[in-house]
């Protein structure tokens, strides 16, 4: 895009010369009732990127399918890493052209003991010399600051080069990912998208991630440019405009400013190949020696092993460990990852917590890995994340962020034990959790056994099929004999136990994104009938239940006129819902005086007056309740029913009643909640939101709590004034403030009581259903039920009861 001619042949030369990233094979769990332990049926192979913003193409794998046809084919696709066209040279200081070993030498490496030969001293004349013969690029003096500020495409701060997200950053553009593609909907730095705030800014970072292009797309801006890591964009702004810029952002500079000094390079020139005794350590952990060499692995003159650590075919770092596992990294070098020239251009990384680790996957065939040089965390930091100029302990990341940025999907590969599931979230948070998938090491079959209730016999057989979790099997690794890392899963199980593992990563989890498989348990539950807490529950009527049940976590809207008789049927119907399934509830019921609910809940539970009838002037002589039938009552009322009031004169919110509602689900477990009526209560909303803006607010808070206490609010609205009402029962429409109250119910019930004897007896009242979202509730139809006025009670108009 930035270069023409010979400039862009040779671009799209190198581009088209890799091999593009695999097509990612997305484990699942199985959906047959999770019958077999850890085995997971393979999705159809889905490309690796999303939305167009990986540019890896997928015509261009299809042509190099050929290439790979000598690979293993017992390997996922998607474990092997994309390989430039021309590998770097590792020559770490030379080593290739260090002189064999004496005899003595090599007997006394052999032996264990470390070599006590003829050794210069740092800083005397001959081993100046050597090192400078052996290692030039190392014995070279470092750049600068002052000259490290001269190459926009170098920061010698630390070594480290400048990526797109620094080039973008200076020009004011952040993206939410740096990954090669097109990003639209963004906010210009230059015009601020004017007084609407537009989101017209397109950016495109291309396929190499070495430059991006943008345009703003409002007609009074039109601002286009263009940067790249080489320096030819057409349209750069000029470096003193991109220092300025750099130094406002924290991603670019991250740290820098704490550390001026140019990071140190590594001594090499002690290095020794490795011993015999080391040899024969690394091959009981399963390590060959192709794979010691390949990765350069060296032995100092004490006897301890040297991870070198390369970026570009330069040694940027060396890790050193004792055989009675102490480990110490080169004082004063660059951190980065280990491996990192094996995953340059890779679209897929496994981080893995150790460099034992990565060179036991390289044994199973997998060399698309990193391994992070500090180790694992004890626990997870709580709290945001610090600026990037403040996280020292992953400062690795962002130093290597460049291949990072780039990488469509990431496996953590971290050890099993908590430091290590502290660090895969720690990773995670920095690297994005949408691109993450976590691998599970294999428990033992004990531990396996153990979480299923069975015997290890059984399970060995294959005979029981199990619905237990990863995660059930997972927990129990650590302590029961499970593996805990990659490369004890090449020692104890092989290669093949180690790819699968690879291939059987799961999605890392983001909160609030689900899969069907997370809920298995309850969907064969409900198929099973054994979930009887979610099932739609009687309501005590025949009539009634024809058309509408009770199910948990729904929201029903309750109207009526006045005197029809909603705050009645309410109460009748969670009294059958408490004498016949055991539910309690919540009640939030501003219009009664507690006493006079009480009362009224009494009658309905005892079946009698709870006055004299002389005095109370309904009911039949000598009908009333004893004082024993009182104190069952009240006992039974105290166990099942649980009052919500505001205490003081101020009318309570709707936020107020939820926080209460949730106090009552965790210490009394209620299982419904009465909010009766709307207009008592406190509604004050800000001055810039319509009454419809509130209602549908307030209907979404109380759906979520339903829905995630699995409780049943019933909430009473009364209609708007009716003109020229002539005695028709409302509509939901009709209810006073919001068309929401029908849009966002789960139901919508209409309670009216007949007024006129010519159209029938005054003790019927008619329920009629007007919405039914569940049709596992219901249906929409009227009934008609019988109304008990001296006990409240109301009966079927036929006598059945459900």
């Amino acid at each position: 895009m930035f270069a023409s001619g010979t400039a862009r042949e040779c671009l799209t030369e190198s581009l088209t010369s890799l091999t593009s990233t695999p097509k990612l094979v997305r484990p699942r769990t199985s959906l047959s009732r999770g019958r077999s332990l850890g085995t997971r049926s393979a999705l159809p192979q889905l490309d690796s990127t999303r939305g167009g913003a990986g540019g890896l193409q997928a015509k261009e794998q299809e042509k190099r399918s050929d290439s790979r046809s000598s690979r293993d084919s017992s390997l996922p696709p998607h474990l092997f890493q994309r390989t430039a066209k021309a590998p770097l040279q590792r020559d770490p200081a030379g080593l290739s052209r260090l002189a064999p070993l004496s005899p003595e030498q090599s007997a006394t490496l052999d032996s264990g003991t470390p070599w006590q030969g003829s050794q210069d001293q740092p800083g005397s004349g001959r081993a100046d010399s050597d090192r400078q013969q052996a290692a030039p690029h190392l014995s070279q003096s470092p750049k600068t600051q002052a000259q490290s500020d001269e190459d926009p495409g170098l920061r010698a701060s630390t070594g480290s080069r400048s990526t797109i997200r620094d080039l973008l950053s200076s020009h004011g553009i952040y993206l939410k990912s740096y990954a090669p593609g097109q990003y639209t909907a963004l906010i210009c730095p230059r015009c601020k998208g004017g007084s609407s705030s537009e989101e017209s800014l397109s950016v495109k970072i291309e396929d190499d991630s070495q430059s991006a292009a943008w345009c703003c797309h409002r007609g009074t801006c039109g601002w286009a440019s263009g940067c790249s890591l080489s320096g030819g964009s057409p349209a750069a702004p000029g470096h003193a405009e991109r220092k300025a810029k750099s130094s406002e952002s924290g991603l670019v500079s991250m740290g820098r400013k704490r550390k001026e000094e140019v990071a140190k390079r590594p001594n090499t020139s002690n290095l020794r190949p490795l011993s015999q005794r080391l040899k024969d350590y690394f091959a009981a952990r399963g390590i060959s020696e192709a794979t010691l060499e390949r990765n350069c692995v060296r032995e100092t003159p004490q006897g301890d092993i040297a991870f070198l650590y390369f970026r570009d075919g330069e040694v940027i770092n060396i890790k050193y460990r004792s055989l009675d596992k102490r480990f110490w990294q080169a004082p004063g070098a660059e951190k980065i990852l280990y491996g990192l020239d094996d995953v340059r251009d890779s679209g897929e990384i496994i981080v893995v917590e150790g460099e034992m680790d990565k060179l036991a996957l390289e044994e199973a065939g997998v060399r698309n890995v990193v391994s992070v040089p500090d180790g694992a965390p004890s626990r997870v930091k709580e709290g945001d994340l610090p600026p990037p100029e403040e996280d020292t302990k992953y400062l690795y990341l962002w130093n290597c962020r460049a291949i990072l940025d780039q990488a469509v999907r990431i496996v953590l590969a971290t050890d099993s034990d908590l430091p290590g599931q502290a660090l895969a979230d720690e990773l995670s948070r920095r690297l994005g959790r949408d691109r993450c998938w976590k691998v599970r090491w294999p428990a033992s079959t004990a531990a396996k056994a153990n979480v299923l209730g069975l015997e290890e016999g059984d399970l060995a057989e294959g005979s029981v099929q199990s619905s237990a979790t990863a995660a059930d099997l997972q927990g129990e690794a650590s302590d029961d004999g499970g593996r805990k890392d990659a490369n004890e899963v090449l020692m104890k199980d092989g290669h093949e136990a180690l790819r699968q593992c690879l291939a059987g990563a799961e999605a890392y989890p983001i909160r609030g994104l689900f899969r069907f498989s997370d809920f298995l348990d309850e969907i064969w539950n409900l198929y099973d009938n054994e979930d009887t807490a979610g099932h739609a529950m009687s309501t005590g009527w025949k009539e009634v239940d024809q058309f509408y049940r009770v199910v948990p976590g729904e929201l029903s809207i309750v109207t009526g006129v006045p005197n029809s008789g909603k705050s009645e049927w309410i109460d009748a119907l969670i009294c059958n819902l408490a004498m016949r399934h055991g539910w309690s509830f919540a009640l939030c019921s501003m219009e009664k005086k507690v006493k006079d609910h009480a009362r009224q809940l009494l009658e309905k539970y005892v079946g009698k007056p709870f006055l004299d009838p002389e005095q109370a002037r309904y009911g039949d002589e000598g009908s009333r309740m004893g004082a024993e039938d009182v104190e069952e009552g009240l006992a039974w009322l105290d166990d099942r029913f649980h009052v919500i009031r505001y205490e003081d004169d101020e009318l309570p919110s709707v936020d107020w009643v939820l926080d209460l509602a949730r106090a009552a689900v965790l210490r009394y477990g209620i299982r419904g909640l009465v909010i009766d009526p709307y207009n008592e209560l406190d509604h004050q909303r800000p001055l810039h939101m319509t009454e419809t803006e509130y209602v549908s607010q307030m209907l979404t808070k109380i759906k979520r709590f339903a829905q995630h206490n699995d409780v049943h609010v019933w909430f009473v609205a009364h209609p708007r004034q009716l003109q020229g009402w002539r005695g028709e029962p409302p509509n939901l429409y009709d209810i006073s403030g919001s068309a929401h109250f029908i849009n966002k119910a789960d139901n919508g019930i209409v309670i009216h009581r007949n007024r006129d004897p010519e159209k029938g007896a005054l003790k019927h009242v008619k329920v009629l259903i007007r919405k039914v979202r569940n049709k596992a509730a219901g249906t929409i139809g009227d009934c008609t039920l019988e109304y008990d006025r001296a006990t409240g009670r109301y009966y079927d108009v036929s006598g059945a009861q459900a």
